[in-house]
């Protein structure tokens, strides 16, 4: 099986490749800043409301390598399209949806569209950058469509506030669809790419439906872990699960002629390198669910004043993603990965430093979060190219898929591990005497602000990991060209 397509790309698809992947970063993620404002207007429960933000995330990384894959075998512009369409559904479903006892399933199902949705169209839009732009150009595209997901990220929750406060939450889901619709427009001439093959193409069910028990123990445990206690019955059997189910599922797919997660990609060190890195530098996320409970609980301040320390981080993504691309060009791809893993490392030291005053570590906050945007936009195009232009054509979509799922998993992990951590030491009532000679200022807040530098320096740990795969994994002139 092989695939022989010229590349053919063009700033109007890329464009629409951009606003696709903004559908889900964008606004799709902003059900993390405005799930409270939705369930008191709709009457929905807090705990259910915390099941609808966490759905989308959950349904993207239990599914995103099955739609690579299946994108590969059965045409990636098909796949892309119907993901903009479960997008439009899902956005038009939450829109749409009245108080009262419809509230709540129509936010729930909306939001396992829009979960589907992101599978379909993440491994599908970075897999085509792969085909339809080479060397120079490739680089550069992937360069916006990173700006696209990290770029969307770090300003989804201060375009959520901003078009709530003045709009009303309703009209960031009826944006998603306008943009939804604008893609599916910029992309109406997308040529269709798959896989060459004679033999009739036969779906893997049972190493999907392994794989999503396993994703769907593996996403629990992260996401409900710390609420159901770390200990309890039911975190060890979801971890149980998650590790027999991956055991099962790998035996399954290394003896199966139609698996559709190839493990063989991972006999190619840089791809595995790159994926491990990705892994681990997404981790790092973990810093926004400890740095903005911090400042609200230690020192007071409103959500939408945290949102503002935040902003550096965003503009930082969006004005160094493409210099991170130019240090690729001359000096390859390990440096900038590395050199963006040590930038985030240091954020996080900036970010440690919770025994100064209110008014110096916002200071620092401002600082950190403007370097967390550096060191990612120095690392997100090196290390989307290193993985990738190391895969043959054929698998480029399966390959993004796992290369998305590792993002996915990473973040999980760190926000899982971060807010475990800083929740369990805030909770503790007694710091000892020793914390009066180190804190600085009020001493009410001292469990906060400890838990807050313990969380933030395991965090560090995975940026500083990162570096030390890159620098061991990925070719010295990896990416140059």
């Amino acid at each position: 099986m092989k695939e022989d397509i010229k590349p053919q790309g063009n700033d109007k698809i890329l464009f629409g490749f951009i606003l696709s992947v903004l559908t889900f970063w964008l606004f799709a993620n902003s059900m993390m800043s405005i799930a409270s404002v939705i369930g008191k207007d709709l009457g929905i429960a807090s705990n259910s409301m915390n099941t609808a933000v966490s759905l989308a995330a959950l349904f993207s990384g239990i599914f995103v390598v099955v739609m690579g894959g299946l994108a590969d075998s059965i045409g990636r512009a098909k796949i892309l399209r119907i993901g903009l369409y479960l997008s439009i559904a899902g956005s038009l479903l939450i829109a749409a949806a009245p108080s009262g006892a419809l509230a709540q399933p129509m936010v729930l199902v909306g939001r396992i569209l829009q979960g589907f949705s992101a599978a379909c169209i993440m491994p599908t839009s970075l897999g085509m950058v792969k085909i339809l732009w080479e060397g120079p150009a490739q680089q550069r595209a992937i360069s916006f469509w990173s700006m696209g997901t990290f770029g969307g990220s770090g300003f989804s929750a201060l375009i959520a506030g901003v078009i709530t406060t003045n709009l009303g939450w309703r009209w960031v889901f009826i944006l998603s669809i306008l943009v939804a619709i604008a893609s599916l427009w910029m992309l109406k001439d997308l040529p269709e790419t798959k896989k060459e093959s004679k033999e009739k193409y036969k779906f893997d069910w049972a190493g999907v439906v392994i794989f999503m028990v396993a994703m769907l123990c593996f996403e629990l445990l992260l996401t409900e872990g710390g609420s159901l206690g770390w200990t309890s019955i039911t975190t060890i059997a979801l971890f149980l699960g998650a590790v027999i189910g991956f055991y099962i599922f790998y035996k399954v797919e290394t003896k199966s002629k139609i698996a559709f997660f190839d493990f063989s990609l991972f006999k190619n060190k840089v791809f595995s390198g790159a994926i491990a890195c990705n892994f681990l530098m997404n981790a790092t996320a973990g810093l926004i669910t400890v740095g903005l409970p911090l400042m609200q609980s230690a020192a007071g301040y409103s959500a939408q004043d945290t949102g503002l320390l935040t902003l550096g981080y965003a503009l930082s993504v969006v004005l160094f993603i493409r210099v991170g691309e130019k240090l690729m060009r001359k000096l390859g791809a390990r440096k900038p990965m590395v050199w963006g893993s040590l930038i985030v490392a240091t954020a996080l030291i900036l970010l440690t430093q919770t025994y100064l005053m209110t008014s110096t570590y916002r200071i620092l906050m401002l600082i950190a979060f403007t370097l967390f945007g550096t060191g990612l936009a120095f690392f997100a195009t090196p290390a989307t190219t290193a993985a990738l232009s190391n895969l043959p054509m054929a698998q480029s979509g399966s390959g993004a898929g796992i290369f998305k799922m590792a993002s996915s998993l990473g973040a999980g992990l760190g926000i899982a591990i971060a807010a475990s951590i800083y929740t369990g030491i805030s909770k503790t009532t007694e710091v000892g005497d020793w914390a009066s000679y180190i804190f600085m200022g009020r001493q009410d807040n001292v469990n906060f602000r400890l838990a807050a530098t313990i969380a933030l320096a395991t965090l560090m740990v995975f940026a500083l990991l990162s570096a030390y795969v890159a620098n061991k994994k990925i070719p010295k002139d990896g990416g140059k060209k």
